[in-house]
């Protein structure tokens, strides 16, 4: 089964278990012990994490876009390197 499948399976309230071989929900309890949440919770979190690590790769995938459209403009990016340069407090 797909990751992302399971992920809706799961948030869906269904059994997806028996598409996880033993050594997975083994390792899914360990850690879902050791923070002391229920494996289902520990689910959960990592369908969040999934969704919110997409949104940051779709994130930097527009400003990667946006710079390739309109790259920066070169002389204002060295007056910036000058003025920072000169503004900086020392360390």
């Amino acid at each position: 089964m797909e990751t992302g499948v399971l992920v809706v399976v799961t948030l869906l309230g269904l059994d997806p278990l028996g598409q996880l071989d033993d050594e997975l929900v083994a390792r899914l309890d360990e850690i879902a012990t050791r923070v002391s949440v229920s494996r289902s919770e520990l689910l959960r979190r990592g369908a969040l994490a999934v969704i919110e690590a997409d949104e940051w790769a779709q994130a930097d995938e527009r400003l990667v876009e946006g710079y390739t459209k309109y790259p920066p403009d070169l002389l204002l990016l060295r007056a910036s390197e000058r003025l920072a340069a000169e503004t900086a407090p020392e360390w």
